[in-house]
């Protein structure tokens, strides 16, 4: 997967795309399904397979108000798409001026002109353009006129009939549902972050923590507590426990992310990793001091030990 920036456009030897558009925020199964269909489609003629989406978030730039917290944001998206198989994904700067686009304008000016767009495959209540007025009617309306096919995808379904969404899904995390998040995303929830210095509280207990900086603003979190993780590193996968929250034992009430690697050793100080929540153990509280906490880690180890080895 090459991602295009805002300047560049496709190689020369590309003679046509197979797209889909959307925000894709999470790149759920529902995504999943779509990306593996243009995949497939791009094959089958000869093509290369196009996914053009957009950062910031549309809302962020019509209705700041309404925009949501993001499921992924940066390298997090771009991760899942690169596992994904398709060719090319196309991230669009939003604009209050590509906001205005019609939906003709935006097929004739973005996808036919600039990424050579064949066919398009979109999900069942796509839009966009202005308005969102590029419904699935009006994009085969513009696709008999301009000559360009258009494929409508259905839904993916959850194990409760109900179609997966993104908004589906960030009610799951934010109410700390992460079963069904995870059952959404077809992978735990996680979070991407580079691991800096802490206060070296964690090791004086017995339990160093990698502690995480840089996590957006923008990215939805789910409820406070301490949870068993799994941490992707560049010296490898580990299980582990986090610390989502405050530390009031000590007075902090500044919310941080702190994770104890399991049977890990090394520096991953300026490393990037991702933690994948994989259930929750309890929530925050306040311990009348350093050895309360310590005994109540433990506990905390013992159960996300547990946790992680029955995979919930």
């Amino acid at each position: 997967m090459k991602h295009l920036g805002d300047e560049s456009g496709l190689p020369a030897d590309v003679n046509g795309t197979v797209v889909t558009v959307g925000t894709f925020d999470g790149v759920h199964r529902g995504h999943l399904d779509v990306l593996g269909r243009i995949r497939g489609r791009a094959s089958k003629l000869g093509l290369r397979s196009l996914l053009v989406t957009f950062d910031p978030h549309p809302l962020e730039v019509v209705n700041p108000s309404a925009a949501p917290k993001l499921l992924t944001v940066g390298a997090e998206k771009l991760e899942v798409l690169a596992e994904s198989g398709i060719d090319y994904v196309a991230i669009l700067p939003f604009t209050e001026k590509l906001a205005s686009y019609s939906a003709d304008q935006f097929v004739e000016l973005v996808l036919r002109k600039r990424y050579r767009m064949r066919e398009l495959l979109i999900g069942y209540d796509h839009g966009f353009g202005r308005h969102r007025a590029g419904n699935v009617k009006v994009l085969q309306e513009l696709g008999g006129r301009d000559g360009f096919g258009v494929e409508v995808i259905g839904p993916v379904s959850s194990a409760q009939g109900q179609p997966v969404s993104s908004t589906s899904i960030r009610r799951s995390v934010a109410g700390g549902d992460l079963d069904r998040a995870a059952a959404g995303l077809g992978r735990p929830y996680s979070v991407h972050g580079v691991v800096v210095r802490g206060t070296g509280r964690g090791k004086a207990l017995g339990f160093a923590t990698l502690n995480l900086d840089s996590i957006s603003p923008r990215k939805l979190l789910p409820p406070e507590g301490v949870y068993a993780v799994r941490v992707q590193t560049p010296l490898g996968a580990f299980g582990g426990m986090m610390n989502l929250g405050p530390r009031p034992t000590f007075g902090d009430m500044t919310t941080t992310l702190e994770a104890h690697l399991f049977d890990a050793g090394g520096d991953f100080y300026g490393a990037c990793v991702r933690l994948d929540f994989i259930s929750f153990i309890r929530a925050t509280r306040k311990f009348s001091g350093a050895e309360d906490l310590a005994a109540q880690l433990r506990k905390d180890e013992e159960q996300a030990r547990f946790s992680l080895t029955r995979g919930s």
